[in-house]
């Protein structure tokens, strides 16, 4: 990864650091209050998910932290910091070890995004093995297209990679050119975008939908994506999204969320934010 790259990811590490001491150093907690907080992407529809909760569980209040991304809010969990995680990934084993446990509780469809200026509907995997790989340079307008990558070994990364093994070299040649646009966190990422003209990069169609973020979502190989796409497996790219918790720590309050986000009424609002629910499906 280029400088860049890991100039950003240190300074994410450095706010990470300091939310997790104000978690501590905030005034003792009860019960009656759940904080919750990871990927920047899950956020939206969980916002909406704890309103949900709020009003049918009087007393309880539910606190949704500003992005930390995936490993933040896991961390957070550990330290005690907060009752619920949220992640785009699976745990890693040294995560597991530590007491941490993951269930899957929503896909989100995996997307592409530009400005709502570009004349370009869709991409195919060959356009887009050329873009990142510096052969493709221009919209078909002439507007230079302007990439926003994620670091090295982010979870967005990851599933950009794996679309083919074109893919993966090309998104490793965008990584170390000079002078590219890096996003550390989802919210950082849809900023950037929404300030570069012919902007270009990645998202999930729950943070679009739940941001309402002024974005063309175009189509991946003639498929537009949406939660029926997904469904079906007519739309093949996804991005998963885990509850984090330590069982052993985790107070009964919390318990009650992580079931409301699994009954109908919680799997609506994540239906209708863009996301395909998962009934109890383990992340171990």
């Amino acid at each position: 990864m280029c400088k860049k790259g890991k100039k950003h990811v240190l300074r994410f590490c450095f706010l990470i650091g300091l939310t997790v001491l104000t978690l501590f150093s905030g005034a003792a907690r009860g019960e009656d209050l759940i904080k919750i907080g990871g990927v920047g992407s899950a956020l939206g529809a969980m916002k909406l998910i704890a309103a949900a909760f709020e009003k049918s569980h009087p007393g309880i209040k539910v606190q949704v932290l500003p992005s930390l991304g995936s490993s933040g809010g896991i961390k957070a969990v550990l330290q005690g910091a907060l009752d619920i995680g949220l992640s785009g990934r699976l745990l890693k084993d040294d995560e597991k070890g530590e007491g941490a446990v993951a269930i899957e509780f929503a896909r989100t469809p995996f997307i592409f995004i530009t400005t709502k200026d570009i004349q370009k509907a869709g991409l195919t995997t060959q356009e887009l093995e050329k873009i990142y790989g510096g052969q493709i340079q221009k919209w078909p307008d002439g507007t230079r297209i302007r990439l926003v990558l994620r670091p090295e070994g982010d979870s967005d990364t990851n599933i950009l990679k794996g679309l083919s093994p074109g893919m993966s070299q090309a998104v490793k040649s965008a990584l170390a050119r000079k002078g590219m646009a890096f996003a550390v966190t989802d919210q950082e990422n849809v900023k950037k975008m929404e300030k570069m003209p012919g902007a270009f990069g990645l998202s999930t169609l729950t943070q679009i939908i739940t941001e309402n973020a002024p974005f063309k979502i175009l189509s991946f190989n003639g498929v537009k994506p949406n939660v029926k796409a997904l469904a079906d497996g007519s739309y093949p790219l996804f991005k998963p999204l885990f509850l984090v918790t330590v069982p052993a720590k985790t107070p009964p309050t919390a318990r009650q969320f992580i079931a409301f986000v699994q009954s109908p009424a919680g799997r609506k609002i994540l239906a209708n934010s863009g996301n395909l629910s998962v009934e109890g499906k383990s992340g171990l």
